[in-house]
């Protein structure tokens, strides 16, 4: 029987330096800006979930900071960068989802979309614009429905911090 494949879409919560793509931000273990009591990889959500699954990870795909729009902290313009739009688009283009079959994807974000103080805007069902992406609403939905049309057939959890704005919350249930 084949094991269950995992991959994790997520933010800091979902970090841990050594588990993640070189170049991206870890937030776990411990760092020198923020003091955290996650100093061991068996310590993290993800690494207890997939290990209780007996699953098979095959990508941690999380980024410390990374919000789903196009807009990151201090009004940056992450398009092109973190943000799980691009890291998404950018797996398929690189054919990770044609060399990979995925069974499960667990996506924890919307965090950093509540905090970095990105517009809202307003939710849409289609025909995003690019320009609308920079909008936390729309790009929840791009994103979740560009996931669900790259893996129809995978199961896709939403993993949902608390404290954020309710119209997020919403948008991600």
């Amino acid at each position: 029987m084949q094991k269950n494949n995992v991959l994790i879409m997520g933010d800091s919560y979902s970090t841990f330096a050594g588990y993640i793509p070189e170049g991206y931000g870890p937030y776990y273990p411990e760092n020198d800006k923020w003091k955290t009591d996650v100093l061991d990889v068996s310590q993290t959500w993800w690494h207890q979930v997939v290990s209780a699954m007996g699953a098979n990870l095959v990508r941690n795909d999380s980024w410390s900071g990374a919000p789903i729009c196009y807009t990151g902290y201090d009004n940056a313009d992450v398009s092109k960068s973190s943000s799980f739009i691009y890291r998404l688009r950018k797996l398929k283009e690189d054919g990770f989802f044609a060399q990979n079959q995925i069974h499960t994807v667990f996506v924890f974000g919307g965090t950093n979309d509540s905090w970095c103080g990105a517009s809202l805007g307003q939710p849409m069902e289609s025909g995003w614009e690019e320009t609308d992406l920079y909008c936390v609403l729309p790009a929840i939905s791009c994103y979740l429905q560009e996931l669900k049309q790259t893996l129809p057939e995978a199961k896709i959890y939403c993993l949902i911090n608390n404290n954020l704005q309710p119209e997020i919350e919403d948008a991600l249930k």
